[in-house]
């Protein structure tokens, strides 16, 4: 299973992942073989990609950090919270956080049954339904990392409720400005960073049910450890810790996915950013404690190997984010092996990811037996 533009989808295809809409409707199903009329249904609901089942590689079971139904219900739940709620006027009704509460539970009971789980899949969803599946992954994000630094169960719902309604306050963004697909004006932008104020006053209201942590946490997850952050331009330990893990997931989950100006970065980019942003955009013990859980190379990822093998990554064991259990499918001279190689990366001390490939590069490998040009 690999994930694969939308612009290069062709019928034929297998889908190898079931997508849902914020509604919790199945879009496309596990197993459908893709034609021009299902391509071009996605294209207009802004999917932009899929992962697909490439029979040229070895089949495997790549496990989510929680299930497909806990994240459905999350999406759904936080599309009811963002579109139905009158935020302008009233602040969030307890029935509201009552139901956030039990779905941040769901998602804390599983991250902790399953501690040794790693962020394996890049999330895909629509551009439209963007905000609702980017608040879930930041609150699944968030979560994993306070589990790593040993939270208990209350300071985890503290993390995961302030999370999933980190960005409440774009709901007051006008959607003109919050959807542009080009470059925001200097005005412009200083209206979406209103957002982080919003939230707060949505959030800070005087009903005993909501609790003001998770108010600052909306407040501060622009901020930056440097400084040079908004709204306030907090710096350091005057930033919350809270705000500051929220906001390095919310980083994190933001750049590895499509927006409506700009393709997602891949995520061993975005990795190593991050890993360089340690005492700098964020307090280094926190940034490694988050990139503890991410792999760099998500399952599915053809790689290039320091020996010039080929390899698909099945999988990357806790704690070795850039070291990737794999099967290698070519060797360093380009012949295709009759029977994969498991190699596990974390206990090789001479080998090492040195390229990933894209999609154009996988198909001219099968089309030249493996001779992949440089």
């Amino acid at each position: 299973m690999r994930r694969v533009a939308i612009t290069s989808l062709l019928s034929g295809m297998k889908v190898g992942h079931n997508i849902y809409n914020s509604r919790g409707e199945t879009l496309i199903s596990r197993g459908v073989i893709l034609n021009k009329r299902y391509i071009d249904s996605l294209k207009k609901l802004g999917i932009p990609a899929l992962y697909i089942i490439d029979d040229s590689l070895p089949d495997f079971f790549v496990q989510d950090v929680i299930d497909e139904r806990s994240r459905v219900a999350a999406i759904k739940l936080t599309r009811s919270i963002l579109n139905g709620q009158n935020t302008s006027e009233s602040p969030l009704d307890k029935a509201v956080v009552s139901d956030s509460k039990k779905v941040v539970n769901d998602i804390i009971d599983q991250l902790l049954d399953n501690p040794s789980l790693m962020v394996n899949l890049v999330d895909i969803r629509s551009i439209d339904d963007y905000l609702f599946g980017h608040s879930v992954n930041v609150c699944v994000l968030s979560l994993v990392t306070g589990v790593s630094l040993g939270y208990d169960k209350t300071k985890l719902m503290n993390l995961g409720m302030g999370a999933l309604m980190h960005d409440m306050g774009k709901t007051l963004v006008p959607p003109h400005i919050l959807n542009k697909p080009g470059s925001l004006t200097e005005s412009e932008f200083n209206v979406v960073k209103r957002h982080s104020e919003y939230g707060y006053t949505i959030l800070a209201s005087n009903e005993a049910y909501v609790r003001k942590l998770y108010a600052l946490i909306a407040l501060q997850h622009h901020e930056r450890y440097n400084g040079e952050g908004y709204p306030k331009g907090l710096q350091g330990g005057s930033i919350h810790v809270f705000s500051q893990i929220v906001g390095i997931a919310d980083v994190y989950d933001a750049m590895t996915a499509d927006r409506v100006y700009r393709k997602a970065y891949p995520p061993n980019e975005v990795f190593e950013m991050l890993a360089g942003s340690g005492d700098f955009l964020f307090d280094y013990k926190l940034v490694l404690a988050f990139l503890s859980n991410i792999a760099a190379y998500p399952a599915g990822s053809i790689i290039k190997l320091s020996s010039n093998e080929i390899a698909v990554v099945v999988e990357t064991p806790k704690g070795y984010p850039l070291y990737p259990r794999v099967k290698v499918l070519y060797d360093s001279t380009g012949n295709k092996l009759q029977e994969p190689l498991d190699i596990d990366l974390s206990l090789q001390n001479n080998l090492t990811v040195i390229k990933v490939l894209d999609h154009s590069e996988i198909e001219e490998l099968k089309l030249n037996e493996g001779k992949l040009i440089s």
